[in-house]
């Protein structure tokens, strides 16, 4: 069964980040442009699922899928789109996750919206610490839902979204 389970920040977070995005980056080559650090893991001093979410922008998505096997190899389950068109999704450590590799071709929409969440929450300390005071009240009050957690943090997550097209376009 897998646990949502919510930890303060660590800065060993930033480490497994550059040591799996090195990793990807010889796996594919020349397909990848950039690869970026998501998630709330990105976000310095919150508490978060201890799970490393890793964006990489790459030149063709299709090319992608020639990749899964060696994906494989370094640990990761294959999830195909996972619910989100043009995307690829991989998992490592399954139950126990340690990483979410999301692939996104140059232009999707996607790379823009994350990279606007992380960055407003970096430059908003008081919206993020209210992002990781929610966080830890869904986990303990799901601690085995994952389902309920993502559920519960919905409308937050679409109201930051919002709240990032008004603060990109003033900066």
């Amino acid at each position: 069964m897998r646990r949502v389970e919510v930890l303060p920040y660590s800065v060993e977070w930033l480490e497994m980040f550059q040591e799996e995005s090195e990793k990807l980056r010889d796996l594919f080559e020349n397909e990848i442009l950039n690869v970026y650090h998501i998630g709330s893991t990105a976000i310095p001093n919150i508490k978060a699922k201890p799970v490393i979410d890793i964006m990489v922008e790459v030149t063709n998505i299709g090319e992608v899928d020639k990749f899964n096997n060696k994906m494989e190899q370094l640990g990761y389950e294959v999830m195909g789109e996972y619910g989100i068109s043009k995307r690829r999704f991989f998992i490592k450590g399954g139950d126990n996750r340690t990483h979410h590799v999301h692939i996104y071709e140059e232009g999707n929409e996607e790379i823009v919206r994350h990279l606007a969440f992380r960055d407003y929450m970096i430059a908003h300390p008081e919206e993020a610490m209210k992002y990781s005071e929610l966080k830890l009240t869904l986990a303990e009050k799901f601690p085995t839902n994952i389902a309920k957690y993502i559920e519960g943090k919905n409308n937050y997550i679409k109201a930051i979204d919002d709240k990032t097209e008004t603060w990109r376009k003033n900066i």
